[in-house]
């Protein structure tokens, strides 16, 4: 079985990582391909395919997959070649897989009970389930096929010709199938190109009014004038350009960035309401974790008013103001591709790609190199006025309880990291200067809940920051599991939010004892463990050797002074030295019952 991730509306894969091309592989006898939409679906044929002895190509749609999804039914094997009806209907069949049945669910829910449409996702591509299609074409007399991959010699074209192709169902068709594709061209990198590409809700809903308004005889092809649904000529009219009216209000929205990005943070707002707005203009940056995106506007046209602020954490698809279109700047009317429906539409942003610069004649010897750090946190620490203070912390404690939990849990013992990641939550508990973040327009805000940054080395030289969102309000199993995920799904490509007010290094893997770490707005303080070594440390009129880490904290001098840092760092120092692992609320009842059972 090859397993791999399949798919678009995720922007940024572009032409390598963004096709669907299931009817490629399709063509192969004897090789079955599969594409799940659903949790359950997934975990059901991968049974089949680990179980079954053909080979098997089982095809992630990645949009979809990104998304979590509570399921509380049980695996149960997914024959392949068997449908999932989703819905039952009796104006329409409606067949779609991966993607598509998303974006088809969203189309019957705009749609509501206007029309009936029964829809199927097909779940298996080859073989595929030609008798349950049959049946609902049989019953419904309409056929609409919704697909990712492009028109040419495909899946969707298989399906309509062998539903024409039977005698009886032919008989029974009252309108000529339809297929919904992606155009005839590569996925573009701009999120622009990609959507305007692929299927979407609006080509879904007129493809199945249209189906549903038309009746053909053998001769010819009439309008069913009794069963029109509501605004059939709108949806069956062709895009074309045409001017928008004055005053037509578009939305901001935040555009999906790519994989694993679910959120991100306003860092400035570089429009006023009322300003002049030209195509492309930036109209705001936004920042995930290590990088910045400027998001720029579709439309000429004037500002109109802001629906967040700087510092203000938003989600993909969120809306971020309004643009009214109108006369621009030079007095040209702004002009754009009319839907079928003119009514008012969300567009996101777009997401520019990179430009590069102009290249010499030696270029083929050379190739460019990202800096280090975005331009974003460049800027950043240009305002930044960093202190740094350094303090060594026994270390004996935290091995000894490394070493209790190894021999109670094995290998799910939580690490010294945990354990030192929960000390310093404990600190900031206590100093409230370290529970502040340090906003883009240098007001300062002070949480009494807040979340940890944890510094996560990746390939190719790249650091990303997991983050543990409201830390000092999980308990101790909590903290640890929690702790744990995070940091694996920010591996696996999982970007949060920056706002933590502090944040863990180390290098400890590297045998690096110490280090003078950079703070990166909102944090506030940076701090680097060092790997565990010996020191000669005072103790009393003696001197003696002891196996310490060395703790190393920069701090912004902005929000804080150097006292309050260090008695922080001393308050952690001292969480370490006497670490023990917190009792659990059961461990706490066994302990009582104990001591009232042996007085």
């Amino acid at each position: 079985m090859i397993y791999a991730p399949y798919g678009a509306y995720l922007p940024g894969g572009s032409l390598w990582h963004s096709q669907a091309n299931e009817s490629v592989f399709a063509h192969y006898p004897g090789l079955s391909v599969v594409i799940p939409s659903t949790p359950e679906d997934a975990a059901g044929l991968l049974w089949t395919a680990m179980h079954g002895e053909d080979p098997v190509l089982f095809l992630i749609p990645k949009h979809m997959f990104w998304a979590e999804r509570e399921s509380k039914e049980p695996v149960r094997a997914v024959p392949f070649g068997q449908a999932r009806k989703f819905r039952d209907g009796s104006d329409v069949t409606l067949v779609a897989w991966g993607n598509t049945v998303e974006k088809s669910l969203e189309a019957l829910a705009k749609i509501d009970n206007e029309i009936s449409v029964e829809l199927f996702d097909l779940r298996s591509i080859m073989p595929w389930d030609k008798e349950s299609i049959a049946a609902s074409v049989h019953k419904t007399g309409r056929l609409v096929v919704v697909q990712e991959d492009t028109k040419n010699c495909s899946v969707g074209q298989m399906i309509i010709s062998h539903i024409s192709g039977q005698p009886d169902l032919w008989s029974e068709m009252v309108s000529p199938p339809v297929l919904i594709s992606k155009a005839n061209v590569m996925i573009g990198y701009n999120p622009i190109y990609e959507y305007a590409a692929l299927p979407d809700v609006e080509r879904i809903v007129a493809a199945i009014r249209r189906s549903a308004s038309i009746q053909t005889s053998r001769k010819e092809a009439t309008v069913l004038r009794d069963h029109q649904p509501a605004a059939i000529e709108s949806a069956k009219a062709k895009p074309k350009k045409s001017e928008m009216p004055k005053g037509h209000v578009q939305n901001i929205t935040v555009p999906i960035m790519g994989e694993g990005i679910r959120n991100a943070k306003i860092v400035s707002l570089l429009k006023k309401p009322g300003d002049p707005i030209a195509l492309d203009d930036d109209l705001c940056e936004v920042e995930t974790d290590k990088a910045v995106y400027p998001i720029q506007s579709s439309f000429a046209g004037t500002m109109g008013e802001w629906k967040t602020k700087v510092g203000d954490t938003v989600d993909i698809g969120q809306e971020l103001g309004t643009i009214v279109i109108g006369e621009s700047a030079d007095g040209v009317v702004a002009t754009a591709v009319a839907a079928a429906e003119p009514d008012e539409k969300t567009v996101e942003a777009a997401v520019p790609a990179a430009v590069p610069g102009e290249r010499g004649r030696d270029a083929r010897h050379h190739r460019g190199v990202e800096p280090a750090l975005s331009p974003t946190i460049t800027r950043k620490l240009s305002r930044v006025i960093p202190a740094n203070l350094q303090i060594d912390a026994r270390w004996e404690a935290v091995r000894e309880a490394r070493d209790a939990a190894k021999k109670k849990n094995g290998k799910n013992a939580p690490s010294p990291s945990v354990m030192i990641a929960w000390s310093v939550v404990r600190a900031m508990e206590k100093h409230a200067p370290f529970r502040r973040l340090i906003l883009d327009d240098e007001s300062i805000v002070e949480n009494e809940n807040f979340d940890l940054g944890v510094a996560v080395a990746l390939e190719n030289d790249r650091l990303a920051t997991a983050v543990i969102v409201d830390a000092n309000k999980k308990s101790w199993s909590e903290f640890v599991r929690i702790y744990d995920e995070t940091i694996e799904a920010t591996r696996g490509g999982r970007v949060d939010a920056m706002n933590a007010p502090v944040v863990i290094s180390s290098l400890g893997a590297f045998g690096v004892k110490a280090g003078a770490p950079i703070v990166v707005p909102p944090s506030v303080g940076t701090l680097f463990v060092g790997t565990a070594h010996h020191e000669i440390i005072s103790n009393g009129k003696k001197n003696e050797t002891a196996e310490v880490i060395t703790l190393s904290l920069t701090f912004d001098h902005r929000v804080l002074n150097g006292a309050a840092a260090a008695s922080f760092v001393r308050d952690i120092k001292q969480q370490i030295e006497h670490f023990k692992i917190p009792e659990t609320a059961d461990a706490k009842v066994a302990r009582r019952e104990s001591g009232s059972a042996h007085p």
